[in-house]
């Protein structure tokens, strides 16, 4: 090009022709920023149909529901857990009702912002199943939608995302624990929210970097979505005691995210760099924002309930100035002054030393509890409800009775196909170093591995609701790996997408078979016995 086309304009030219208007009854194009969204939302509204469905039914109290629903009141009308006596359940279901609540202390075996939780909507709905179990079934909704959301910015796939989240909505175990008032379904949306946030810290830094040439030296400032991960997880912590191995596997894996941005980035000693750079501040950001929102949810008992009376052992240490507890997680410890310690802190942490007692040494045997080694395979699902109906009653037909169950089980077609899927995942990983596969097997090792060190614990399948997610996930990157990589020929992607399709239909169609199962349908007995597929199920 000269220098004078360069400094002169060109001679002016015709204009170009106006686009042509849309034609009469065309639909407009969504913008960019729909497109999304769309699919997520529908998928989450089939999910919302499914959980809120006839959700105050059955009306009673299933399985631990004796615990939860009437601790989450006690929290809302005292402050703190108060004592119910024997004949409490039947007094609350009862017409007209009668909540014989005391303001007696009860010792509880968790920390209370699950519970917290489950309050919402009892404020909004009463002491009724509805209502102790509306905040579940919400936020097993909006994880489904938050999954779709999650995966799309995984794996770069709006239909991967949607696959994940489809397969999430028509597991079993997600769909009962969210029509149950239990904790674990509470736990898994704080979860999936933290490995969220912490994807998009990740994305935020790699765009700092872009374009760096020299990674050591770079300044990463202030990570809102790294905090905000801490506080999700200190959330979690405060439902159950697990996350804190979760907050442990994410906090490893968010710095192992920052020193191979700053590897990309043309840092020459990343991990020293990672170490004096990052490390701290993500401690800080990370544990230290738990730690906070951890005591905030015990700011009921601290506070006696506001009448400073209340909440279990809460002035142990009035007896005791200036003294440490005598044990703390099972260790004991040396009478030493702890007088600049307030006296509340401390008896919260005496209160803790004996919780983690309890939790750690629980060994009575239960009929539904199993090994962690046959949770992936749904060896031993947990009976949440059980009623053997006659015939004539409740809709019942059938001359050999009818059966209403709620069985806490997977969808066992889903779960078996997971365990080929983490297989699948661990190969990524390993040998082709897919950051993405790691980031999902992180999840899963921090969630289900450090169950296998409590071999004598009464435990239970159902505590792994957090994990369905990821093993969604999971199943999901396996299926875009059927489905065929971009640029593959229409050939190859017509197999792929028929047999991605065929998975994905004989799991929905595995749901459906199990569904009521999972809803306390009254079936008769031949059709309930046809879905005792094993004998550990019954």
């Amino acid at each position: 090009m000269t220098q004078a086309a360069l400094t002169h304009p060109p001679a002016a030219q015709a204009p170009a022709p106006a686009a042509p208007a849309p034609a009469r009854g065309r639909l407009l194009r969504l913008p960019a920023d729909w497109s999304g969204w769309l699919g997520p939302i529908g998928v989450a509204l089939f999910a919302g149909l499914l959980r809120f469905w006839n959700l105050g039914y059955p009306n009673a109290f299933v399985f631990d529901e004796t615990y939860y629903p009437k601790d989450a009141w006690s929290l809302l009308r005292q402050g703190y857990e108060g004592s119910w006596p024997d004949h409490a359940n039947a007094d609350v279901l009862a017409v007209p009702q009668h909540i014989p609540l005391t303001s007696a202390p009860e010792f509880i075996a968790h920390p209370p912002l699950g519970k917290w939780v489950m309050a919402i909507g009892e404020q909004l709905f009463g002491l009724h199943p509805f209502g102790w179990r509306f905040m579940t079934a919400l936020l097993g909704t909006v994880t489904v939608l938050m999954l779709a959301r999650i995966g799309r910015r995984l794996f770069g796939s709006t239909l991967i995302g949607c696959t994940a989240a489809l397969l999430m909505a028509v597991d079993g175990l997600q769909l009962v624990m969210s029509r149950v008032g239990l904790l674990d379904g509470i736990q898994m949306f704080f979860v999936l929210a933290a490995f969220g946030s912490l994807l998009i810290d990740r994305d935020h830094v790699r765009a700092r970097l872009a374009g760096v040439t020299d990674g050591d030296r770079v300044r990463l400032g202030l990570r809102p979505w790294r905090i905000a991960a801490g506080v999700l997880l200190g959330a979690a912590c405060a439902v159950k005691w697990n996350g804190a191995m979760i907050l442990a596997a994410f906090g490893l894996l968010t710095v192992l995210w920052d020193q191979s941005g700053r590897r990309g980035a043309g840092a020459r000693r990343p991990w020293r760099s990672m170490l004096r750079r990052d490390a701290v501040p993500a401690f800080l950001a990370m544990v230290g924002s738990a730690l906070v929102v951890y005591v905030g949810a015990w700011a009921g008992w601290l506070a006696g309930g506001g009448n400073g009376e209340g909440g279990y052992d809460r002035h142990w240490a009035d007896g005791r100035p200036g003294l440490s507890p005598d044990t703390f997680l099972g260790v004991p410890l040396p009478q030493v002054s702890m007088s600049w310690v307030p006296a509340p802190l401390r008896s919260l942490w005496h209160y803790h030393s004996q919780m983690y007692d309890f939790n750690t040494g629980l060994s009575t045997p239960h009929t539904y509890q199993s090994n962690p080694f046959s949770w992936l395979v749904v060896g031993r699902p947990v009976s949440m409800y059980w009623e053997q109906v006659p015939n004539g009653q409740h809709g019942c037909t059938a001359t050999g009775g009818c059966a209403s169950q709620i069985l806490g089980l997977g969808t066992p077609l889903l779960w078996w196909t997971a365990c080929f899927a983490l297989v699948y995942l661990l190969w990524r990983w390993f040998f082709r170093r897919d950051w993405r596969s790691g980031a999902v097997l992180c999840a899963v090792a921090g969630i289900y591995l450090p169950w296998f060190q409590y071999q004598e614990r009464t435990v239970f399948s159902f505590y792994m609701v957090v994990l369905v997610p990821f093993l969604c996930l999971a199943v999901a990157q396996m299926l875009g790996a059927i489905l065929g990589p971009a640029g593959c020929s229409p050939e190859r992607r017509r197999i792929g997408a028929a047999g991605a399709g065929l998975i994905v239909l004989a799991i929905v169609a595995c749901f459906a078979f199990f569904y009521p199962l999972y809803t306390a349908e009254v079936i008769p007995m031949t059709s309930w016995q046809d879905r005792m597929w094993f004998t550990s199920w019954i």
